[in-house]
């Protein structure tokens, strides 16, 4: 087995213990103006998380790619998520505010530099990995930070242990091509769904808000091509997608995966997040399939740190 076979598997327990996280000191509060900073995946669940705070009233909530960080706008707390904690763009930005704006990092090694320039560093060391591709760090932040928004992760979590289970809705004979989509908090995990195409496996997938597919990227709808929707779906999308020749494929279809036919028996829908981790096992297995080694995709490192 796969590291990240494991790691994806181990999910749900992180998620329980990241829960318990939930009233670490650092962590936003309701009424502050929050910017979220991160490259890559934790971009995308610093996207997630950003969408899911404002909708839930606690504030305004920015997230940006560490790189585009804006400097000059004002927040009263900026929150990083790095794994490694060496990531050079994240330390960036921590080094600029030093001493300013307050900050907190979610980090997986409080050795590395990341957790000692924050002002509060938050450590999800039972959530580290040894694959490069990231699944439960990701997750287990996301999980967190939701859990301190007043979240029930328990449900999520006995989600996750279904959806480690689940047969999957895409096989790589079958799909030569997915779009992932997402509305609100979703569109994040839509395009962390896709980048793990993308990373495992050489895969081309791609990831847009599900309101904006039918603005041109439905054109490349096809057979043998599919489109994964994350949480809520516009209505008749399903209908235009099949009309295509394409798969469609939603946890809250019909009560279960709508590619699974009555499988799923009507069982209650998964949450997103839960969603994302049969999308894992789906990006894991297009990998293997070709005899790529999901654990050491090509041309990446755990970490990008840039040379001064």
């Amino acid at each position: 087995m796969t590291y990240v076979k494991a790691e994806i598997a181990s999910q749900p327990e992180c998620w329980r213990q990241a829960a318990k996280l939930a009233d670490a000191p650092g962590l936003p509060q309701r009424g502050e103006r929050v910017a979220v900073v991160g490259c890559g995946t934790s971009w995308f669940m610093a996207k997630a998380y950003a969408a899911l705070r404002e909708q839930k009233g606690h504030g305004e909530t920015d997230a940006f790619q560490a790189s585009e960080f804006p400097r000059r706008r004002r927040y009263d707390r900026v929150v990083a998520i790095t794994r490694s904690g060496t990531t050079t763009e994240v330390l960036d930005v921590l080094n600029d505010l030093a001493g300013g704006t307050p900050t907190t990092v979610i980090t997986a090694d409080e050795a590395q530099p990341a957790a000692r320039i924050a002002d509060q560093p938050i450590v999800l060391d039972f959530a580290d990995e040894e694959s490069i591709v990231q699944t439960r760090f990701a997750t287990s932040t996301l999980a967190l930070l939701r859990a301190h928004l007043g979240e029930d992760i328990e449900s999520v979590a006995a989600d996750g242990e279904v959806a480690v289970r689940l047969p999957l809705p895409v096989h790589p004979a079958l799909a030569e091509q997915i779009t992932f989509l997402g509305r609100g908090w979703t569109v994040g995990l839509a395009e962390e769904a896709a980048l793990k195409c993308r990373e495992a496996a050489a895969f081309w997938a791609e990831a847009y808000p599900a309101m904006d597919y039918r603005h041109g990227p439905v054109a490349i709808a096809a057979p043998r091509r599919a489109v994964w929707a994350f949480g809520e779906v516009p209505t008749d999308l399903a209908d235009e997608v099949e009309a295509t020749g394409a798969l469609f494929v939603h946890s809250r279809h019909h009560g279960g995966y709508a590619a699974l036919g009555s499988w799923c028996g009507g069982r209650a829908p998964l949450d997103p997040m839960a969603d994302l981790v049969v999308a894992q096992r789906v990006a894991v297995l297009l990998a293997t399939s070709q005899g790529l080694d999901p654990d050491h995709p090509r041309n990446l490192t755990r970490s990008v740190v840039l040379q001064a």
